[in-house]
């Protein structure tokens, strides 16, 4: 089994930026990649980044792209998001979550979630 405990959520302006963080414990030796994914209300959950354990592969989704940053530390057992230049439509809760298989895009293909951070981007 693998944990993860999110953080970093908070409420910014538009423009602004926030880090939200993602630190694994448990079997972390199982895991192949780590992503980040949201959930706006009404909406389903969908792809934001992710990046393999190993390695520098590093994958993104289209409108985030050269704004948020995915990174990693695993001395730490832990991802990072850098989100900058934040708009009101990246306002969601967000999720960390850990895949086995090393699967990127899909929800359906991690096996363990954290518990999800709010980020609120007022205009």
């Amino acid at each position: 089994q693998v944990q993860l405990v999110g953080s970093g959520g908070g409420l910014v302006q538009a423009g602004g930026s926030l880090r939200l963080s993602c630190a694994a414990s448990g079997r972390t030796i199982s895991i192949r990649c780590m992503g980040w994914f949201r959930q706006a209300p009404g909406k389903e959950r969908e792809f934001v980044a992710a990046i393999a354990w190993a390695g520098d592969s590093t994958y993104y989704e289209d409108s985030v792209k050269g704004r948020f940053t995915i990174s990693r530390d695993n001395a730490k057992n832990t991802v990072y998001l850098q989100m900058n230049s934040l708009q009101p439509e990246d306002t969601a809760t967000y999720y960390c979550a850990a895949s086995n298989s090393g699967t990127v895009y899909i929800p359906g293909a991690y096996d363990y979630w954290g518990q999800g951070t709010q980020v609120t981007v007022s205009s």
